[in-house]
């Protein structure tokens, strides 16, 4: 994966080599330090970017959360982007209908949930982010960093949330760099280090031997 710097004629490969097959139902995480192409692999599943050699296969309906915002439109409320967001996502107007209280009752938003979005914090917009996503009935879900801005009773509810989703046999990539979190949610890890994986396996395993080389 290779990104060329606006007005300059450097070349920066950003993945490597990258041969990743992630199974149904598997909850993978993806750790590594800032830079090491976590992210970049995220926008490739979702489409967002494209690689310039090598393919992408996906297979099921897939959701997303990546970027704080992403897919929301700062003048509509919260309730007016629930729809929104949510058919960006595939969901017809009767589907949201159906769906729209129980969004509204995870995001814990209900006293706020027709103000603008532009008013809302960082922390209430990961609550409606993940309030939609995990009802849009996808088949895989992929995360990003975005749960560490929600406070700490909000995260360990979409940890338990998204434990419930892998029972139900939903897939995940979950990018983090709370390893306490990935260890609790994900039997596999994959580190990622300078665009390319140095390690992928068991979960315990894996952050064991990234811990030894990275503190």
């Amino acid at each position: 994966m290779l990104f060329w710097k606006r007005n300059r004629k450097e070349v920066r490969e950003v993945l490597k080599g990258i041969n990743l097959n992630i199974k149904k139902g598997e909850a993978v995480a993806l750790i590594g330090v800032n830079g090491s192409g976590k992210s970049t692999l995220l926008k490739l599943m979702t489409k967002i970017i494209y690689p310039n050699k090598g393919k992408i296969l996906i297979n099921g309906k897939l959701t997303s959360l990546l970027e704080l915002g992403a897919g929301f439109h700062p003048d509509f409320s919260g309730r007016e982007n629930i729809y929104f967001n949510a058919s960006i996502f595939g969901l017809t107007k009767k589907q949201i209908d159906a769906r729209l209280e129980q969004i509204i009752e995870f995001s814990e938003l209900r006293d706020y949930i027709d103000n603008p979005v532009r008013t809302y914090s960082s922390g209430m917009f990961m609550r409606l982010a993940f309030a939609v996503a995990i009802n849009v009935d996808a088949d895989i879900l992929l995360v990003d960093e975005i749960l560490s801005v929600g406070d700490q009773h909000f995260q360990e509810k979409c940890i338990k949330k998204m434990k419930q989703l892998k029972a139900e046999g939903k897939t995940m990539v979950f990018v983090t760099h709370s390893l306490d979190s990935a260890k609790e949610l994900c039997d596999r890890a994959v580190w990622l280090n300078k665009g390319v994986i140095k390690l992928d396996g068991n979960t315990n395993e894996v952050i064991e031997q990234y811990i030894k080389e990275t503190a």
